[in-house]
């Protein structure tokens, strides 16, 4: 899926259709050159959950270059993910440079992030995330 901007937006496209648990969608896939894309926009779910999504693609290399992804409810993050390298944090080392961001102290408390790659998609991770655990309050 990361082959190609058509193969991508296909995929982002239909996310909806795949994942009835999503209400709805501002995801948009817009080409950055040639071999480059980004994914921006905002999946919408029940109990006022959503996941912001911010995605730099290099199709050529097939892979995520980076990434960001917020989760929240009625406005309030919950927590996030990001490549961003903390280099000091060994507990981090399993997954590096993916981490998650969690309460308390969301900005410098991080935890590995097994599932999140930059070499095939990582929203299917995240929305079956949010609705195993989030959608069933």
């Amino acid at each position: 899926m990361l082959s190609s901007l058509q193969a991508y937006s296909r995929f982002i496209y239909s996310l909806s259709d795949q994942h009835p648990s999503i209400r709805s969608s501002t995801l948009i896939v817009v080409p950055l050159g040639a071999t480059m894309g980004s994914t921006r926009g905002v999946l919408h779910f029940d109990l006022a959950v959503s996941l912001r999504v911010v995605e730099e693609i290099d199709f050529q290399a097939g892979r995520i270059d980076y990434y960001s992804y917020t989760v929240e409810r009625g406005g309030a993050r919950l927590y996030w993910y990001d490549p961003q390298p903390h280099p000091n944090d060994t507990g981090l080392a399993p997954t590096h440079p993916h981490h998650k961001h969690i309460h308390p102290d969301i900005k410098h408390n991080r935890i590995p992030a097994p599932n999140i790659s930059f070499t095939r998609p990582n929203l299917p991770v995240l929305i079956e995330e949010i609705e195993r655990i989030l959608l069933h309050d």
